[in-house]
This record gives C-alpha cells, sequence and structure tokens, in this order.
C-alpha cells in the first residue's frame, strides 16, 4: 500500500513534498517509540537481559558491573536483589511488629474462655469454705459492699483486670416450682466511670462466654427481666417472654424472661437477675457475697508460691519484685487491700490453665525462633556470595600468587565471624527489648533474661554464619584465575 494513500486528494502525494516529507518523519518516530517499548518489554526479564540492558537493571538497585562479564554480573543482581527482599522494608517490620503485639490480644481472649480465675468473699465466710466446705446462704451473715467494686480496677495491677462481675446469692421461690432456687443477682455489661476517667464495661456477659443464652442477655437497667437456667425451663415448660413470680424473703416480684442459659454446670439450675432485683427481693441494699474476678496473671514461680504462703516472710526486694509483678498471689493481695474485710482466692484449675497457654506461648517463639534464624541464614548467603562475586579479581589474584582454597576460605570465614559476632551482640540487646515488649504485652510483667540464653545465642550465630556461608565457599572453591583475571 503506497503511503500517499494517507494523504488526501486536495495534498501533493509525491514523495518530494513537504506533506510527504513530514509524514515520513512522524513515521520514522513511531517506529522509534514502539521499539523503545518492545525492548522495555524484553528487559522485564533479568534472565535474557545483557549488556547495557543488565546495566540499568544494575543503576536501578545501585550496583555498578565493575569488571564483571554478563552471566557472572547476572549473578550478583541476583545476589542483590535476594539481599534487599530478606532484608525486607518498614512495611515488612510493621507487620511483624503487629503479630508479635497481637499475641498479648490471643491469649486475653483466650484466658476469658476459662473464666475467672480469682473468688473474693468475706474473710468470715471464707474461713468456714476452707475449713468445712460450706458456702451460701445460711452460712454467714457477713457480706461484701457493691459500692466498693470499682475499686478493683484501681489496684497497681488494675489494668491487667480482665473483667468482674459482683454476686448476691440467694434461694427463693418460683410460683409452681416445687423445690426453692439459686437466685443470683448480678451485673451483666455494667457501664463505670472510674475516679481516674477511665470508662469500663464490667459483668458476666463477657465473663461468661462459654454459655449458650437463647433469647437475649438481660441489661443492668431491666429490674423486671429473669433469665432462667435450661433445667429449670425445661422441668417447668418456662419459655421466652414468659412471666414468672419470684418471691424472696422481703417481696414478691412478677419478672418476664428475657433468656434461657444453657452453661452445662449448675448455672442451669439457677435464675440470673439484675443485681437491684435480688437485693430489692431479699431486703439487702449494696451487699454481695462474692465477686469473681478474671485477671491476665505472670504463671507463678518460687517466689510467687512463697509469697501465697506468707507474704510477710518475704524480704524488702523480694516484696517489692512479687508486688510489682502480675502473679495472681499479688492481685488478690492487692484487692484484699481495697476491699473491707475481704479475702481474694486464686482458682488454680484456670491458674493451671495459664500455664498451657504459656506452653503455647512459648511454642510459639520457638517457631519464631527457627524461622528468623532460616531466613539470617539466607540473608547472609546472599551477602556473602555477592560479596565474593565482587571481589571475584582479587581472590583470583591471590590464587593466581599461591594462595591455597584453604587460606582464602580461612580470610573470608574470619572476615564473616566477627561480622556476625558484633551482629549477635546487636541481635542480643535488641532481642531482650523485644522479649520485655511480649512479655509486658502478654502477661503484663517484665521478663528477666535467662543465663543459658548467651551460650545458646553464641552457638546459633555461628552455626547461622557458617550454613550461610556454604553457597559462597562453593563458588569461591569453583573459581579459576586465569579466567577472573581476563574477564571471563
Amino acid at each position: 500500500m503506497n503511503k500517499t494513500y494517507l494523504l488526501p486528494d486536495c495534498y501533493r502525494k509525491d514523495t518530494e513534498s513537504n506533506n510527504y516529507k513530514l509524514l515520513e518523519i512522524g513515521h520514522l518516530a513511531v517506529d522509534k517509540l514502539m521499539n523503545d517499548i518492545n525492548d522495555t518489554r524484553e528487559s522485564k526479564d533479568l534472565t535474557k537481559a545483557y549488556g547495557t540492558t543488565l546495566e540499568r537493571f544494575g543503576t536501578m538497585i545501585g550496583q555498578p558491573r565493575g569488571s564483571l562479564d554478563d552471566s557472572q554480573y547476572r549473578y550478583l543482581l541476583y545476589m542483590r536483589i535476594g539481599r534487599n527482599l530478606v532484608t525486607g522494608n518498614y512495611d515488612s517490620v510493621i507487620r511483624v511488629a503487629r503479630s508479635m503485639l497481637g499475641v498479648g490480644d490471643k491469649v486475653n481472649k483466650e484466658l476469658k474462655t476459662y473464666g475467672a480465675n480469682i473468688t473474693v468473699m468475706h474473710k468470715d465466710a471464707s474461713i468456714l469454705d476452707d475449713l468445712y466446705g460450706l458456702s451460701g446462704e445460711g452460712v454467714s451473715n457477713k457480706f461484701l459492699s457493691e459500692s466498693e467494686v470499682p475499686k478493683i480496677k484501681q489496684i497497681f495491677w488494675g489494668f491487667a483486670i480482665v473483667d468482674f462481675a459482683p454476686y448476691l446469692e440467694r434461694s427463693g421461690e418460683i410460683e409452681g416450682v416445687t423445690n426453692k432456687v439459686k437466685i443470683y443477682g448480678t451485673w451483666f455489661e455494667k457501664h463505670l466511670v472510674m475516679p481516674t476517667g477511665e470508662e469500663v464495661d464490667a459483668g458476666i456477659k463477657n465473663l461468661k462466654t462459654w454459655w449458650e443464652v437463647k433469647g437475649e442477655w438481660l441489661k443492668d437497667d431491666d429490674l423486671e427481666g429473669v433469665m432462667v437456667g435450661s433445667l429449670i425451663a425445661g422441668k417447668n415448660n418456662i419459655k421466652i417472654g414468659d412471666t414468672i413470680s419470684v418471691k424472696g424473703t422481703n417481696e414478691t416480684k412478677k419478672l418476664t424472661v428475657r433468656g434461657i442459659i444453657n452453661s452445662g454446670g449448675d448455672d442451669d439450675e439457677a435464675i440470673y437477675t439484675v443485681l437491684k432485683t435480688t437485693q430489692d427481693l431479699f431486703g439487702l441494699e449494696d451487699k454481695i457475697t462474692m465477686i469473681e474476678v478474671s485477671a491476665l496473671t505472670t504463671p507463678d514461680n518460687d517466689l510467687a508460691k512463697k509469697a501465697a504462703q506468707d507474704p510477710n516472710s518475704l524480704t524488702i526486694s523480694e516484696y517489692e519484685t512479687w508486688y510489682c509483678t502480675a502473679y495472681v498471689s499479688s492481685i488478690s493481695y492487692q484487692i484484699q487491700e481495697v476491699l473491707t474485710d475481704s479475702v481474694a482466692k486464686p482458682n488454680r484449675q484456670v491458674a493451671e490453665s495459664e500455664g498451657t497457654i504459656l506452653n503455647k506461648t512459648e511454642l510459639l517463639m520457638l517457631l519464631i525462633c527457627i524461622l528468623s534464624s532460616f531466613a539470617s541464614a539466607l540473608g547472609i548467603s546472599n551477602l556473602i556470595t555477592a560479596s565474593v562475586i565482587e571481589r571475584s579479581q582479587e581472590i583470583g589474584l591471590i590464587k593466581a600468587i599461591g594462595g591455597t582454597n584453604r587460606r582464602i576460605i580461612l580470610l573470608i570465614l574470619t572476615e564473616i565471624v566477627l561480622t556476625g559476632i558484633f551482629g549477635g551482640i546487636f541481635g542480643y540487646i535488641a532481642g531482650i527489648g523485644f522479649t520485655q515488649i511480649i512479655g509486658k504485652t502478654v502477661f503484663s510483667s517484665y521478663i528477666e533474661p535467662a543465663v543459658i540464653v548467651v551460650p545458646i545465642d553464641i552457638a546459633l550465630v555461628f552455626a547461622v554464619t557458617i550454613i550461610g556461608s556454604i553457597p559462597a565457599i562453593r563458588y569461591l572453591l569453583t573459581l579459576k584465575p586465569t579466567e577472573v583475571l581476563h574477564g571471563r
């Protein structure tokens, strides 16, 4: 097809015309542009790049060619790109940090599934429970004060308190039900404003996370509602929306069933009301029989066990360490300090469950350590191999004047080990910092560095360094002085 057909008939179409020459210039410019585009597309593949295209790759990542040929330079670029990938960027660091800090939230949520790990009672009721196993209504007429309950969040380790709920436990009658039933008045999700300005939601809704509730949870301002255990509801054909008559020692109330509880335990044979409702039924204003507390605690050690037996037996230094660490015994002790005539007792079953969670956390940390060591070995391998390739002429010259592979390998390893030692010292210091962050986040306490970790760290540094050096050593052994010195 003749190019002059691009011109309308009103223009000259011969090749000597200015119009034709102008179109020819445009055509050449377009051809050059298309060639550049095709070159750009081909240059995306590093495996096929050569010459100046390779050098453009090097310019982008800051790696000059030097005297290397295309194959050596391409391999060096691969190493440099791999090193950059292993090193990571700010985003990758942030993602890792978020994952580490997210462990605390995960552990926190799992701990809450075990329920309360501290029970608070009046000291007289606690003595009878410890000596004779007696508890509940009729055992003791001593009560704690509901108005003092928010003080639990004001102790030294108040921020380690995950949730808490007061109870008034009584026995009452339900119209149409033969036997007396347990009646618990409590908080469900009560909103509290601390004197410090902190706002807290406390109650059994978040404390009893394993409960299956048909219907809805009570609200703390619902004085005419009730939640019924599944066994009572099943035996007496009580359904959601029904009205039941509950009789206490002070008065009788008509309460509407808002929800049915399936707990898999004794709660299925009890009913739950708002705390104020139960207090009115039995004429016990501001009175409670116990408090359940869920706290994020540090697993016990010898110091904690010693303090649990008798805090007065501790030295001043031991007492300060114990008091300022989130042991379940120290948190219990601090609760007793703010609640009048109270005794706070740890739930050992839940404490053992915390030990299980600790084992899971240790396994996670071990996995992170293994993966980090693998990544470090890969990074060292890329770094050292790239360094050897860059110094190939120097190494070739040493070989040419009589240097043996053994002496060259020893020289390279010495440099690597020295670098590894300095890196290990820095890593150990940084590791201690990250350990404290994890300890503070997960267990709300600082972790003492163990002396045994030092020799383990030294062994890991040497092992990772040597393993990471293997590819570079293999390349060094195959390097021929004549080829390197002649630029081949």
